[in-house]
C-alpha cells in the first residue's frame, strides 16, 4: 500500500473483531474473539498516525512502544514488530486479549479524539499470536550471577518479575499455591476469553529459555514461610494476588447453592467442570442462576453459567435455564468492560439493574430456592464518584433462583503474612510496598500487583512486577542498597 497522509488514514474505519455468533458460543467454551487476519491487521495498522509524542504509550502501564510495533506490522515486518513489542511486554498474546485498552492505551489515542481509536489491543494480540507460533524473539539471559530469587505466585505480576529477573542472570524459583501455574490467568479468566494454551505457551517458553524453576502446590505461609524463603534466597517477590472473596452480610449466605465467584471460576477453569455438565462434577450451574455484582468477574461467572446450562440442556433436552446479573446501580455505573457486557447480553444473560439482595431464602433441605431483593434508585454521588444507590421503600420482591454467585471483589489471602514479622499490611489486608520500587517494610522482600493494590488489571500487575524486578536487579548488583 502506498504511503498515506494523515487525512487518508483517518478515513479508514476501525476494523471489527470477528466473533463467534452469540447463540452458538453459548454452547461451547471456545474463544469468542476469532482474531484479525494479516490483511485486516495491516489495514488497521494503517490508521496509526505515528505521533511524535505517543500518548498511547503513556497510557500503557508497562510503556509498550506502540507506534514502533504498529509501524513494523503495517510494513509487513513481523519479526521487527515482535521485537518492538517485547522490549516492554513479555506477554502480548495475553494482554491483547484481557487488558482494558479502552481506558488505557486506546483511551489516549489521538485518532480517538474525533473518531474511534486505533485497535491497539487487537493488533497487540495479532503480534503476540505470531510470536507464539513462530518464536522470532527468544528470551535471552545475561551470564549467571550466582544470586537466587524466589517469586511467590505465578500470575501476571509474578511471571513478569520472574522473567525480568532471570534475564539479568539470577536464578529464579517460582512458588505457586495451585497445581497449575498462571495464577488468575488460569483459574480466574475463562477459556473463551483467554485460552489456557496461550498462557501455558508463554510460561513454558520462559521456563525453557531462562531455566526458571516452578514449584506448584506450595502455599507460602503454610507449606513454607516467608522467613524460611529468605533463609535460602537473596530476594523474594510477592505476587500472590487477591484471592480472598467478599460476601454480602445478609441472611442465608451459608445456604447450599451460594458460592463465591472465585470458587466457581476456579472449579470451572482448573477442574473443567463444563466437560461433564450432567455428572458428579466439581461445580454445577442451576436452572436459575443469580450473579451478584457487575464487574468483569461477574460477567465471566454469568457467561460460564450460561454455557454450562446450555451444554447440560443439549444432553437432557431440557430448556437451558436463566442467568441473571443482579446489580444495585444502573447500566451507566456497571464497572465491567463494555465489550464483556455486550457479549454477555448477546449470550442471553439477563440484567436486573437497580436491584439489591436483602436475603437468600432456602428450602427444607437447606438449598437456595429464592432471593429476596429490593429495588433501588440513584441518589447523590458517594466517595467513589458514582451515584449512591438508595432503597425504594416498599419495593421488596422475591426472585426465584437456585444458585447464587457472589462477585463482589476480593482481597489478598492473609496466609502469606503468617510468620512474616516486619511485613506490614494496610487495614484492607494489602501489603504495604513502595509503588515505584515494590520494596516492602521487610528487608529483601518486594511485592506488587493485586496483593498491594487490591484487585486490578493484568497489565497493571505486570507493570508492578516489572518495576520490582528492575529494583531487585539493582539491589542484587549493589547499585541500590536497601
Amino acid at each position: 500500500m502506498a504511503e498515506l497522509n494523515p487525512q487518508e488514514r483517518k478515513k479508514i474505519p476501525r476494523q471489527p473483531m470477528p466473533n463467534q455468533d452469540g447463540a452458538v458460543r453459548r454452547g461451547n467454551f471456545d474463544e469468542v474473539a476469532l482474531g484479525y487476519t494479516e490483511s485486516t491487521a495491516r489495514l488497521e495498522a494503517e490508521r496509526c498516525l505515528q505521533c511524535k509524542k505517543p500518548a498511547c504509550s503513556e497510557g500503557c502501564p508497562v510503556g509498550v512502544l506502540i507506534p514502533r510495533f504498529i509501524k513494523a506490522l503495517r510494513e509487513g515486518d513481523m519479526a521487527k514488530a515482535v521485537e518492538a513489542m517485547k522490549v516492554k511486554n513479555n506477554l502480548p498474546a495475553i494482554c491483547g486479549r484481557v487488558c482494558p485498552q479502552e481506558s488505557q492505551c486506546e483511551g489516549k489515542c489521538i485518532v480517538g479524539k474525533k473518531g474511534e481509536p486505533v485497535a491497539i489491543g487487537r493488533l497487540e494480540r495479532f503480534v503476540g499470536d505470531y510470536e507464539l507460533a513462530h518464536r522470532t524473539c527468544p528470551l535471552v539471559s545475561s551470564p549467571a550471577t550466582g544470586k537466587k530469587v524466589a517469586v511467590v505466585g505465578s500470575g501476571p505480576a509474578g511471571l513478569t518479575c520472574a522473567v525480568d529477573v532471570a534475564r539479568a542472570g539470577h536464578k529464579v524459583t517460582i512458588f505457586e499455591s495451585l497445581h497449575d501455574p498462571g495464577g488468575v490467568l488460569i483459574y480466574g479468566i475463562p477459556e473463551f476469553r483467554l485460552p489456557k494454551g496461550v498462557v501455558h505457551g508463554e510460561i513454558n517458553y520462559a521456563v525453557q529459555c531462562l531455566g526458571i524453576d516452578i514449584r506448584n502446590d506450595h502455599v507460602v505461609g503454610r507449606t513454607i514461610t516467608l522467613d524460611e524463603l529468605l533463609a535460602g534466597y537473596d530476594a523474594v517477590f510477592l505476587g500472590t494476588g487477591a484471592g480472598l472473596p467478599s460476601f454480602m452480610r445478609i441472611p442465608g449466605i451459608n445456604l447450599n447453592g451460594v458460592m463465591s465467584a472465585n470458587e466457581f471460576l476456579t472449579r470451572v477453569n482448573l477442574m473443567k467442570a463444563y466437560l461433564f455438565p450432567n455428572y458428579d462434577t466439581p461445580v454445577k450451574a442451576g436452572k436459575k442462576v443469580a450473579v451478584v455484582g457487575a464487574g468483569n468477574v461477574a460477567m465471566d461467572s454469568a457467561r460460564c453459567s450460561a454455557r454450562i446450562q446450555s451444554l447440560s440442556a443439549k444432553q437432557t433436552g431440557d430448556a437451558p435455564g436463566e442467568v441473571h446479573i443482579v446489580y444495585r446501580r444502573s447500566r451507566e455505573e456497571v464497572p465491567a468492560r463494555g465489550e464483556e457486557v455486550h457479549h454477555a447480553e448477546e449470550e442471553g444473560v439477563i440484567f436486573d439493574l437497580l436491584t439489591n439482595p436483602l436475603e437468600i431464602l432456602g428450602d427444607s433441605s437447606g438449598r437456595v430456592r429464592a432471593m429476596r431483593c429490593i429495588r433501588m434508585e440513584l441518589g447523590e454521588p458517594d466517595a467513589s464518584g458514582r451515584r449512591k444507590p438508595v432503597p425504594i421503600a416498599g419495593s421488596e420482591f422475591e426472585m426465584e433462583v437456585d444458585t447464587v454467585i457472589m462477585a463482589l471483589g476480593t482481597s489478598p489471602n492473609p496466609l502469606v503474612f503468617v510468620d512474616a514479622e516486619g511485613l506490614e499490611r494496610t487495614k484492607h489486608g494489602t501489603a504495604v510496598a513502595d509503588t515505584a520500587s515494590g520494596r516492602t517494610k521487610k528487608l529483601r522482600v518486594w511485592a506488587g500487583g493485586d496483593v498491594v493494590t487490591g484487585a486490578a488489571t493484568v497489565i497493571s500487575a505486570m507493570g508492578a512486577g516489572k518495576r520490582a524486578a528492575a529494583d531487585i536487579n539493582k539491589y542484587l548488583t549493589g547499585e541500590a542498597p536497601w
